[in-house]
């Protein structure tokens, strides 16, 4: 009995393995390096430099490709289709796809037929460490860089470096060309003729944006906020009416002139009290008409700005950063409200060429 308990406890000794041993670490046997076999381009001299020039030749109808694809782009005519197959496809979408894309993928594929065909084949193994890399293993990573570098047959066949660099140096010239696509460059005199301008004009009357009539000073009363257009607005069409639109919207309130603030500079850009505002918000460009008779603030319900319209349109809440641009007015011989001449600073949210130095500010009497 005492013999079969000691048998008994020398077997559960034999058979614990203590934590951290082989078994544990490694439960699965490795497997090793299956046997090498020998690359075509390796054993045979010929296809080594078959492969080679196959390379060369990718490499070198990248700028080849770059360049007609800078041609096809000035070249065609913006109305060009093309027939395939019974289909019409816009020919400049079509040929710059084709010409740009096949200049990529060539880069792709001469860089993969290189690594496979011409680059060192050895085969490596090495068990996980670390995530840190302590000294010995960053000088084992230089030296294994320069191994890799010799290994890829740069110092033998030194025209694929010279190729790749100057293919993917000139592949990078069409995305730079179609940056022009991107809109209209906002050169000073651009930006005066779109952006920085609208369609009021001196003598262009103010006319309600849902009746399309006139407005006359007299009829507006103390409190009363009107949305209004220039009316020269409908003689434009499509998406040009839609763009003057969003620049020109105007708001028209009447408030008491003893109860606010009007500058000495801007006393003629108002009629008893009448002052014309943009609609357009200076933060991001929400329309606003939210009105609060009793403080004459012009609230904006995206992020609740708010204008002191009795104050020159001055910030007093919110995140805008910019007054509200007044337009000057003025009345014609028959009372209607017309306007003395264009906003005098870009209306809307600002922009990075912005000039900011004719903004009201506070302070401006």
């Amino acid at each position: 009995m005492d013999r079969s308990e000691g048998s008994s406890r020398t077997m559960s000794i034999e058979t614990h393995k203590p934590e951290g041993t082989d078994l544990e670490r490694f439960p699965v046997p490795d497997p090793g390096i299956e046997e090498h076999i020998e690359r075509w381009t390796d054993a045979d001299a010929d296809a080594g430099n078959r492969a080679y020039r196959q390379v060369l030749m990718m490499l070198g109808a990248v700028p080849v490709l770059a360049i007609v694809f800078v041609v096809l782009y000035f070249a065609l005519p913006r109305n060009s289709f093309v027939d395939i197959f019974g289909m019409e496809f816009d020919a400049t979408t079509f040929l710059l796809g084709l010409t740009g894309g096949l200049a990529t993928l060539l880069i792709g594929i001469a860089c993969i037929h290189w690594a496979k065909t011409i680059m060192g084949d050895e085969e490596i193994a090495e068990d996980r460490h670390a995530a840190a890399s302590p000294p010995e293993a960053r000088e084992v990573f230089a030296a294994e860089f320069a191994k890799g570098a010799e290994q890829s047959g740069l110092g033998r066949r030194k025209l694929i470096g010279g190729a790749l660099g100057g293919a993917l140096g000139v592949i990078a010239v069409p995305a730079v060309v179609l940056l022009a696509d991107m809109g209209p460059w906002p050169t000073s005199a651009v930006r005066k003729e779109t952006i920085e301008r609208t369609i009021w004009a001196e003598g262009v009357k103010l006319v309600n944006d849902i009746t399309r009539r006139p407005i006359r000073a007299s009829e507006m009363e103390i409190g009363q906020l009107v949305n209004a257009q220039p009316e020269n607005l409908w003689e434009h069409h499509g998406a040009d009416f839609q763009v003057e639109k969003a620049k020109s919207s105007i708001i028209i309130v009447r408030m008491d002139p003893s109860r606010i603030k009007i500058p000495e500079s801007r006393q003629d850009w108002q009629v008893g009290g009448i002052l014309c505002y943009s609609k357009i918000c200076t933060h991001v460009g929400c329309p606003i008409s939210l009105w609060e008779q009793q403080t004459h603030h012009l609230l904006c319900p995206c992020h609740q700005s708010t204008f002191d319209l009795g104050d020159s349109g001055l910030v007093v809440f919110g995140p805008a950063a910019r007054a509200l641009p007044q337009l000057p007015i003025t009345t014609d011989a028959d009372g209607y409200l017309i306007a003395r001449s264009d906003f005098t600073v870009p209306v809307g949210p600002s922009f990075f060429e912005r000039d900011s130095n004719g903004d009201f500010k506070e302070g401006d009497r």
